[in-house]
């Protein structure tokens, strides 16, 4: 698929796969200080620099990057951030702060990862019963955990 990019910041990276085996494309910080300093609970929202535009059949959707997640508490605020195909903006991360430090974020850090996904738009239709399943009413761990 192609994915056009219009560079809004002179130094705004465009995403980047870093290996053949990869599906998640780099997001890359780029505002204009050299860095910003998140707190911990609080959220800030990173630009990129970039503006797109894609196939309808797509939605991108922005991850964490594990290392940075886990060793660092920094996620995008919303778990998952969805871009739609008709979205012209710059793009943005809102990344937060889970952990109890102050974490800083610099300008051409990698903040988040990206994946097209394609997706088809539902059409709902009202019924008068749903069909039954073994599984039922059976919420969170319903299952089991094994």
């Amino acid at each position: 698929m192609i994915v056009e990019i219009q560079l809004i910041k002179p130094d705004a990276v465009i995403p980047k796969i870093k290996t053949v085996g990869s599906k998640g494309a780099d997001l890359y910080a780029c505002m204009d200080e050299e860095k910003i300093i998140i707190e911990p609970g609080e959220t800030a929202f990173i630009p990129l620099g970039f503006k797109t535009s894609f196939s309808p059949k797509y939605a991108a959707l922005i991850y964490a990057r594990s290392g940075l997640a886990c060793k660092s508490g920094l996620a995008p605020a919303n778990k998952v951030g969805v871009i739609d195909s008709d979205y012209r903006g710059e793009w943005i991360v809102a990344l937060h702060n889970h952990s109890t430090e102050p974490r800083a974020v610099f300008k051409f850090d990698r903040i988040a990862q990206v994946l097209f996904h394609e997706v088809e738009n539902p059409e709902f239709t009202i019924v008068d019963k749903v069909d039954e399943t073994e599984r039922g009413e059976g919420g969170f761990n319903s299952t089991g955990t094994n």
